[in-house]
């Protein structure tokens, strides 16, 4: 039981990050016409998204805890490692890019960076996903 719902956090985690990161916030910008409002909105999306990715990674890290007294095996300790990367990256980008991106400092930069950490963030969250649903599934 616990598997599958760290199974579905995972694909929550996931899937929070593909829906406002590629599809939701792009349609902002593309259909609102005036990019400073665009990017307020997104700013608050990022934001939520973040504070997603953090509870998430939190409570699987919890559940990949428990099972440390089970059996922590190698990659057991890859999934937490990627846990671990993609919550380091939603707290950067919470608390060092987006304070910079929304005080337009250096934006061209900060924007950068704050775009391939996201997707970075994204990558491990879906390498995450896979390697809990190997595990569920076998």
């Amino acid at each position: 039981m616990k598997d599958r719902i760290a199974l579905m956090l995972a694909a929550f985690w996931w899937g929070s990050l593909t829906t406002i990161g590629f599809l939701v916030v792009p349609m902002l910008f593309a259909k609102l016409g005036n990019p400073s409002v665009a990017g307020n909105f997104a700013a608050q999306l990022f934001e939520a998204q973040s504070w997603i990715a953090i509870a998430c990674g939190v409570i699987l890290l919890i559940h990949f805890r428990s099972k440390a007294d089970e059996r922590m095996s190698g990659p057991a300790m890859t999934t937490i490692f990627f846990i671990l990367g993609a919550l380091l990256l939603a707290l950067l980008q919470q608390y060092a890019v987006a304070p910079r991106i929304v005080a337009r400092e250096n934006l061209k930069l900060w924007h950068a960076m704050g775009t391939g950490m996201y997707f970075v963030q994204w990558l491990c969250a879906g390498v995450v996903l896979w390697r809990i649903g190997a595990r569920t599934a076998g």
